[in-house]
């Protein structure tokens, strides 16, 4: 059997864990497309609903994991996956956000998130010829972090421990513990 064989039995999904790259003519892309597609019926459901617990209750569906009631989440909340992301506890996150998770997006307790961030843990090739692929990365926030409103957090990046991302900021780079970054592209502005 071929390598190339191989790759396209493996669970796109498990790939995307390990950080391949998938193709436009994968023959498994189709799953991804419908799971996005069941996330976006349960999140039409989240996104009506103005019950705390509810919200909690969907979106805990949507990511398959346990969102404790000390988390709060403003809706409209956009993610087009959602098993890829998961969110601690005392967690707030504001209107209008949108999480592409099929990278996978850790987010640890008492995190910030500001209106209209965007955690974006997918992309593609700069190389024209292969720019339809898909490429991830994760991104991590870590404890305390706060990030502002329309800040935009691309793949790869973690955000450090008591961190602050000032609002507006593209972050493409770690940002580390204690500090304050902001601007396009993120850089540091001071350490608290």
């Amino acid at each position: 059997m071929e390598k190339s064989e191989n790759i396209n039995q493996e669970n796109i999904f498990d790939r995307l864990k390990r950080q391949k790259s998938i193709a436009p003519g994968d023959p498994q892309a189709y799953r991804l497309r419908e799971a996005s597609f069941a996330t976006k019926a349960l999140l039409l459901q989240m996104n009506n609903s103005d019950d705390p617990k509810e919200i909690r209750d969907i979106l805990s569906q949507i990511t398959a994991g346990n969102i404790d009631e000390s988390t709060t989440v403003f809706t409209p909340l956009y993610i087009n996956y959602g098993k890829n992301t998961s969110i601690g506890k005392n967690v707030f996150i504001n209107f209008d956000c949108v999480f592409l998770d099929l990278g996978g997006i850790i987010i640890e307790d008492d995190v910030l998130i500001a209106p209209k961030v965007s955690l974006l843990t997918e992309g593609h090739p700069i190389e024209p010829h292969n720019r339809q692929s898909l490429t991830v990365a994760p991104i991590h926030i870590k404890k305390n972090a706060w990030i502002g409103a329309n800040a935009t957090v691309l793949p790869g990046v973690t955000i450090g421990e008591n961190a602050v991302v000032a609002a507006g900021a593209v972050v493409g780079k770690d940002v580390p513990d204690n500090t304050i970054v902001g601007g396009i592209p993120a850089k540091i502005i001071k350490n608290i």
